[in-house]
């Protein structure tokens, strides 16, 4: 199992702002996480007290950063940083997940990769329920090119 420190080596994504705690399992095309961070009451994505179902969208593109990164160190190759630009096909289960008791378990499938991009499918679950899938479009750069 990969730890949060791992996970923190891995992707630009830092304190709170890091969704996943462990990296359950991994191959070239998919990867399986789990998170607590949902429960936290100072987390940074929390609005008028709670955390909506939108936002397991970055918990489904955090996983696709943190699969990325796996792959890049697996490699080798550096890590080319991605920006998110299409969401497609998202569907929302639930209104929020601040309530939700236990791990959110998160799974990201690359879908199609090339030179300068990749697609992922991305599904959030908690307890086998299935709260959030989607698809979602990245585009490859140079780190001296990103926005930061």
């Amino acid at each position: 199992m990969i730890g949060r420190e791992d996970i923190l080596a891995l992707v630009p994504h830092q304190g709170a702002m890091c969704l996943w705690d462990e990296v359950v399992s991994h191959d070239r095309s998919r990867i399986l996480l789990r998170a607590r961070s949902h429960r936290d009451p100072a987390h940074p994505l929390r609005s008028d007290g709670q955390l909506r179902a939108v936002h397991l969208c970055e918990y489904g593109a955090q996983a696709m950063a943190v699969h990325g990164g796996l792959r890049g160190r697996e490699s080798g190759a550096p890590v080319r940083p991605g920006m998110l630009v299409a969401l497609r096909g998202v569907g929302l289960h639930v209104a929020r997940i601040d309530d939700l008791p236990g791990v959110l378990e998160g799974e990201a499938e690359l879908l199609m990769e090339g030179e300068a991009s990749q697609q992922y499918a991305f599904r959030i679950f908690h307890a086998g329920q299935l709260l959030a899938e989607g698809r979602a479009a990245v585009v490859l750069g140079d780190a001296a090119a990103m926005p930061g």
